[in-house]
C-alpha cells in the first residue's frame, strides 16, 4: 500500500526520469499553460485522465470530484469548486473542448443508488449525500426500470455523464460558446474492468472508441 514515503520515492524517480526527459517542456510550462481540453473526471484513484489519455504535462486541464458531476449554474455567494474551475478553463484558458469522463465501479453512483448516506450529518456522509443527489431524478427513473442491480449501476454510471453535460449548458458562458461553435462538449466512460473507453454520440448513446 502506497504511503507518503512511497510518494516521495516516486518523486525522486520522476525527478530523475520523466522530468529530465521533458525538461524543455517543463521550462516552457513555467511561463504558462494553454491546454486544449478540459476533463471533468471522478476523484476515484483508478481513473486518472492523464494516464487513460496518455497525455504529457500541460495538455489537459482537469477537475475531479465524486462521480464526475457538474452542478447546475448557481448565482449565489457559496463556494463553487467545479464552477470556478470551469470558469477558469473556459473564460481564461479558452479551451475549445470539454470532456466529462465517467467510469465503472463508481463509489458515488453506489452511494446514490443505495441512498446509504441520506439524512446523515455533514462529516458523516452528508456532504456525499447532498452532492450525489444531483442524480436523484435519473436514479428514480433507472431504479423503476432496472431495480438496483448491476444493470442499474451501469445505467446510472452513464447517466452521470449525461447529467453533467446538461448542467454544463446551464452556465451562460458555456452555452454561448457552444452556440458560437467555439466550444464542444464530449461525454466518455472508462470501463475499469476491461480498460475500454466508450464515447458518447450526439444521441447520448455510448460505444467503444
Amino acid at each position: 500500500m502506497t504511503d507518503f514515503t512511497d510518494l516521495l520515492d516516486g518523486y525522486q524517480r520522476f525527478r530523475t526520469s520523466e522530468y529530465r526527459r521533458h525538461r524543455d517542456r517543463w521550462s516552457g510550462l513555467s511561463e504558462g499553460q494553454s491546454p486544449r481540453v478540459m476533463v471533468i473526471a471522478c476523484s476515484d484513484s483508478r481513473v486518472d485522465p492523464a494516464q487513460i489519455f496518455d497525455t504529457v504535462p500541460g495538455e489537459i486541464f482537469v477537475v475531479r470530484n465524486v462521480a464526475n458531476l457538474v452542478p447546475p449554474f448557481e448565482d449565489d455567494a457559496s463556494r463553487h469548486g467545479v464552477s470556478a474551475a470551469l470558469e477558469f478553463a473556459v473564460n481564461q484558458l479558452e479551451v475549445p473542448e470539454i470532456v466529462v469522463l465517467g467510469h465503472g465501479a463508481c463509489g458515488g453512483v453506489a452511494a446514490s443508488l443505495s441512498q446509504r448516506f441520506k439524512g446523515a450529518p455533514n462529516g458523516q456522509g452528508g456532504f456525499i449525500a447532498h452532492w450525489v443527489d444531483m442524480l436523484d431524478t435519473a436514479r428514480e427513473r433507472i431504479v423503476a426500470e432496472h431495480g438496483t442491480g448491476p444493470e442499474a449501476v451501469y445505467a446510472l454510471e452513464l447517466e452521470t455523464v449525461r447529467v453533467s453535460l446538461v448542467n454544463l449548458m446551464t452556465f451562460p458562458f458555456v452555452a454561448e460558446r457552444v452556440a458560437a461553435g467555439t466550444l464542444t462538449l464530449h461525454g466518455a466512460y472508462f470501463a475499469i474492468r476491461d480498460g475500454v473507453l466508450h464515447v458518447m454520440d450526439e444521441d447520448g448513446a455510448f460505444a467503444p472508441a
